[in-house]
This record gives structure tokens, C-alpha cells and sequence, in this order.
């Protein structure tokens, strides 16, 4: 039977890249995201998939959108929590604003996806992704937004499982490293994110297809945990040490990044709604 996926963040990215990849695998896709224009160009591509543009922030929003597109699809076998932004943000002197944007994105929006989907996917077969990142797991300065945003993410998920396992569905979580994508460029590219320096594979983007190609594999095997590139795995039984390395080597530099950062005001990777 042919699989049904709902993908959120579907606009570009890879929400993007996967809806392309399952729609060539002969799935059928549905998408939501924020940028209609982006969407209509991803669905055309994806086999003329349904879409809808829809803000994750509202709660009433994603529940129409979500019921919509899957009674389009003759119900749901897949849903992939995709949808997030990042921002750099000091959090002494940084905008609140873009602290609670990044959590209503990443958290709320995660949250709402997966209410929403749920009900659907909660039967023998059935699969929820929630895409956090390996910044649940590893924290690094500058990101704090973004990292505290990834771990409630990873939370959820691991709730989630648990919640679902007697539907016979089961629940994964990604841990993706820098990968390179739109968000990544943005977030990234900015004056205070030089000033602080890169930090090995942690801070190196990697190729798009490396995400996607473990998105498919996890989908196909419906995956506990799924990430990418290959080094993010062996990390996250071992955060603990990994983040007293990252306290000490990201100090070098920190306080310049941090002066930068806090007149440097960078926004969103994605342009939100008023």
C-alpha cells in the first residue's frame, strides 16, 4: 500500500527535499509550511501534492489544516513534525521576542503537529517524526534559543512513543548536525557567529541529500532515532562529555561574538506572520 506523509516545514529546506524524495518513491505527500508560493513550487514538484499554507503557531490552524489534508490523502500512515526556525540570540541582552518566536516555532508548533496528527497515525503502521536536532544534545553559545527549543522537541517525541506504542504506531526522533539548507545559511552567516569561530563538525554543513537519505532509510524501518551525518549518532549516549568539551573550546572568542551579537539584532531563518 502506497504511504500517505504529511510534512510540515514542507516550503523548502528538507521538508522540501523529502517531500520530493518519498513523491519519486511513489509516496503520496501532503504539505503544510508558511510561504505559498515556496509550497505550490515543492507540491508541483512532488506529484501535485495537496498543501496548505499554515502557521504551526496556531493551534486551531493546524488542526483544520492537518484534518483537511488528510481526509484529501483517505487518512495518514506518516507525519514528520518538521517545521522550525533558529536565530542566533545572546541570553543576557538578546530579544526575548526571538527566544518565545523560536519556542512557539520548535515547541508549540512540534506540539500542535503531533495533537493534531496523532489520532491519525495511531494504528499498526503508522509513524510520527518529530525532527529535533543535535542541538537537543549538545548545546553550543549563542543558540540557546534554538537548543532549548530542540530538547523540548526530543521530549516530546520520547513522550509520544510511549503514549502510542499500545496503537501498534511508533514515534521517532531526529538528530540532525549542520546541514545545508536556507536556515542554516542564514543562521549561521552572521557577524557574531564568525567572531565565535567554528567548531569542528559541529559548525561544518553537510550536504542535503546526507539528511534526506537518513530521513528515507528511517521512514522505510520507522525508526526509534534517526540522524545524520554519521558522526551525531555516537555523540548522543555521551552528550555529557561532549558538552564539557564544547564549554571549554567555545570560551575562545566568546565574549567579542557575544558584544557583536547583541547589536547585531539577526532575525528568524524564516520570516514569520505579524
Amino acid at each position: 500500500m502506497t504511504s500517505r506523509i504529511l510534512i510540515t516545514g514542507a516550503a523548502r529546506g528538507i521538508g522540501a527535499a523529502l517531500a520530493h524524495r518519498m513523491a519519486r518513491r511513489g509516496a503520496r505527500v501532503a504539505l503544510l509550511g508558511l510561504e505559498p508560493e515556496h509550497l505550490a513550487r515543492v507540491a508541483r514538484d512532488a506529484g501535485d501534492a495537496p498543501w496548505r499554507a499554515c502557521d504551526v503557531t496556531r493551534r486551531d490552524d493546524v488542526d483544520a489544516a492537518v484534518a483537511e489534508l488528510v481526509a484529501t490523502l483517505g487518512g495518514l500512515d506518516v507525519v514528520v513534525a518538521n517545521a522550525g526556525v533558529a536565530a542566533q540570540l545572546p541570553l543576557v541582552g538578546g530579544d526575548p521576542e526571538i527566544f518565545e518566536r523560536t519556542i512557539g516555532v520548535n515547541v508549540l508548533g512540534t506540539y500542535y503537529t503531533l495533537r493534531a496528527a496523532g489520532p491519525h497515525v495511531a494504528h499498526a503502521g503508522g509513524y510520527a517524526l518529530a525532527i529535533a536536532s543535535l542541538a537537543a544534545a549538545v548545546h553550543l553559545p549563542l543558540m540557546g534559543a534554538y537548543c532549548a527549543s530542540k530538547a523540548a522537541v526530543e521530549a516530546l517525541g520520547n513522550s509520544l512513543r510511549t503514549e502510542l506504542a499500545h496503537t501498534g504506531a511508533r514515534v521517532g526522533v531526529a538528530y540532525f548536525g549542520e546541514i545545508d539548507t536556507d536556515m542554516t545559511a542564514r543562521g549561521f552567516g552572521t557577524r557574531a557567529a564568525a567572531a565565535a569561530g567554528r567548531f569542528g563538525p559541529f559548525t561544518r554543513a553537510a550536504p542535503l541529500a546526507t539528511a534526506v537519505d537518513a530521513l528515507e532509510r528511517g521512514l522505510a524501518r520507522r525508526s526509534r532515532t534517526i540522524w545524520a551525518p554519521g558522526f551525531v549518532g555516537p555523540l548522543l549516549p555521551v552528550r555529557a562529555l561532549i558538552q564539557r568539551v564544547v564549554d571549554v573550546r567555545m570560551r575562545r572568542g566568546l565574549d567579542r561574538a557575544l558584544a557583536i551579537a547583541r547589536e547585531e539584532h539577526a532575525g528568524l531563518t524564516t520570516a514569520q506572520p505579524a
